[in-house]
């Protein structure tokens, strides 16, 4: 297939560009333990990405633990096993509500901002002015704010799992008259550690995705300050669909090497 059949056909376009996110991952790998680590910089952004999420993330679990609460208290009491259902919907809260929403958060909100921030320093010629230093920004500014973005993913995993347990939990018992200690034992009964790890590990991958897909728009946008929004714009829809993508996946993979726990 010649070279110009195979850029009209359809996909190669979106090919490209996963192959170039790829590759800058693999740059901000293989620069973070490359010293000097930029310390400051890496605490700035964390602090700024706990600062925009962490309120919007604490009170979106809510309602997200109280759907899936209700609707599962609902279909239990129609099978009669309303016994699982502390289960049922824990589970589904910690291994998958629980990194999703904190990874559309962080990249509707921080990953945003870090490719606007990012996006207007390209526009700006300052990227172009550092390589031309010498210096690399993929080690100064790109590194930072990956690392930060998945620190703060798995941080604010750990706190929607919490709350969005405890809003199960209240949910279930108070507006469903669920029994306390049924909630508990079921959960104890059919959750595990393994459990905890995948989500963690959901969130890790997800942050990272999240940061290197905000960090490629943001240092290649269209011209001008039109560009800087549309790469913003750009940056979240193509986190959101790799996430679900990647959720598929690790998903999947999980439920075949890890056994179910039984009664």
């Amino acid at each position: 297939m010649s070279s110009t059949n195979a850029a009209g056909f359809p996909g190669v376009a979106a090919l490209r560009q996963v192959g170039r996110m790829a590759t800058l991952g693999w740059e901000v790998l293989k620069n973070t333990p490359r010293r000097p680590f930029q310390r400051r910089e890496f605490i700035q952004q964390c602090w700024f990405f706990v600062s925009v999420t962490w309120l919007p993330t604490a009170l979106v679990s809510i309602p997200f633990g109280a759907v899936i609460s209700l609707h599962l208290g609902s279909l239990t009491q129609q099978i009669g096993a309303q016994s699982f259902t502390g289960a049922a919907g824990a589970l589904a809260i910690i291994q998958q509500a629980s990194p999703l929403i904190t990874a559309l958060l962080v990249a509707g909100a921080g990953g945003s901002a870090m490719c606007a921030d990012i996006g207007s320093r390209t526009i700006r010629e300052e990227i172009a002015a550092m390589e031309v230093l010498g210096v690399s920004p993929i080690h100064r500014l790109i590194v930072p704010r990956v690392l930060a973005a998945v620190v703060v993913s798995m941080l604010l995993n750990g706190l929607v799992s919490v709350v969005g347990v405890l809003g199960g939990y209240f949910f279930n018992v108070v507006m469903q008259g669920g029994t306390p200690g049924a909630y508990l034992a079921s959960f104890n009964a059919l959750a595990q550690l393994p459990d905890l790890w995948v989500s963690e590990f959901k969130a890790l991958i997800y942050g990272f995705v999240a940061g290197i897909v905000a960090a490629y728009r943001g240092l290649n946008p269209s011209s001008g300050p039109k560009g800087v929004g549309d790469a913003v714009n750009q940056a979240v829809v193509v986190t959101f669909l790799l996430l679900f993508l990647v959720n598929v996946v690790i998903t999947g993979i999980y439920l075949q090497i890890v056994p179910a726990k039984g009664m």
